[in-house]
Order: structure tokens, then sequence, then C-alpha cells
């Protein structure tokens, strides 16, 4: 069974982190609340989450480890050493690593998208860009490299389509739990209302 770290910086879109966290365990894959540097975690909209466990080496052990957005919170990831490190030991092992809205500017930084396909924030990309010259940034909702495996979406309103992603990239089947959460009436229901 396949495992799933989300890992939460003070100043992270709530909705963001925990919409993976929701999906995934809807879909009976073990993720875990992971806090950058303390089980507490508040949100960018002053949300206290309380995390599983804190960033340590048992990061390398998960099969994907996923970022949340948010200023402040990608920030903070983008910034801290000891998960630089880590980040980059899954990635020289082939570990899949995913990012959404800011939050893939931590993957930038880190030499994660050096060559591969992904997407981010609208606007940032200047920056990933700066950081990952070799990258190819894309418009789409979300974004899975095979090859460089990594995955990445643009922000809010996609964090449904990102934890889907996340799980099908894990093998595991969407298709029922998309329609039970009327994922797949939004989608086909969408253009409509706009």
């Amino acid at each position: 069974m396949a495992k799933v770290a989300v890992v939460f910086a003070d100043g992270c879109e709530e909705v963001e982190g925990l919409s993976v966290v929701d999906v995934l365990r809807r879909l009976n894959i073990q993720t875990d609340m992971v806090g950058l540097t303390s089980q507490d975690v508040m949100g960018d909209h002053q949300i206290k989450l309380t995390c599983d466990k804190v960033v340590d080496d048992s990061l390398l052990d998960y099969d994907l480890v996923a970022f949340p957005g948010g200023m402040t919170g990608s920030a903070n990831l983008r910034d801290n050493q000891k998960l630089r490190d880590l980040m980059v030991k899954r990635h020289e092992i082939g570990k899949w690593d995913a990012a959404m809205c800011a939050a893939p500017r931590a993957l930038a930084r880190y030499g994660v998208l050096a060559d591969a396909d992904y997407t981010v924030f609208p606007g940032l990309d200047r920056e990933t860009k700066k950081d990952a010259p070799t990258g190819n940034f894309k418009e789409n909702i979300t974004v899975t490299d095979q090859k460089h495996k990594v995955l990445t979406s643009r922000g809010p309103a996609t964090a449904w389509a990102f934890a889907y992603a996340i799980a099908e990239t894990l093998g595991v089947d969407t298709k029922e739990l998309k329609h039970t959460m009327l994922y797949d009436y939004l989608a086909d229901n969408i253009k409509e209302s706009l």
C-alpha cells in the first residue's frame, strides 16, 4: 500500500493540504500530515492544524511527498534546509514529489524541477524559471511528469484535481470516489455556469 506525506508549514493554504489528505484517506491511502517544524501549524487563514508528526528522515520512506501552497507557507518550505536536503535525496532515489499553487517554487529552488514539466500559481513562473531554467512551465490545471516523478497544480480551486492526480499516479482507481464526491458532476458542469 502506498504511503503519502503532506508537509504543512506555517502560512500554508489549508484547503490545498487538507483536500489532499481528505481525498487520499477516503481512498484508503495511508496519508500523514507532517509539520515542517512543529506538529502545530497555523495556516494562512488562521486555521490551526495538528499534524501527525514533524519532518524527519522518515520522509525518505514515503512513496510521494506533497506540498500545499500559500505564499508564506511555500516560502517556509522553500527556505528550510533540512526539508531541502531530504527532498533532494528523495529526488535522487526516484521518489515522487508533488506541489501545488506557490509550492512548486520550493521544488524549483531544490533543483527538483530541472528539465521537468510543471505548473505553478499564475505569475510565480517567473521565480520558478529563474531557479529551474531548464524546467518546462505549462498552464495546465495539473501536470504529471512521469520521467522526473513530479506532479504539480495551480491553486486552491485545483486542489481536488491535484489530489485525484496524486492517487492516480500511485495506481489507485478514483472513478467511484469522483462520482461520490460529485467531482465528475462539477467537471462536467463547470463550463455551463461560467
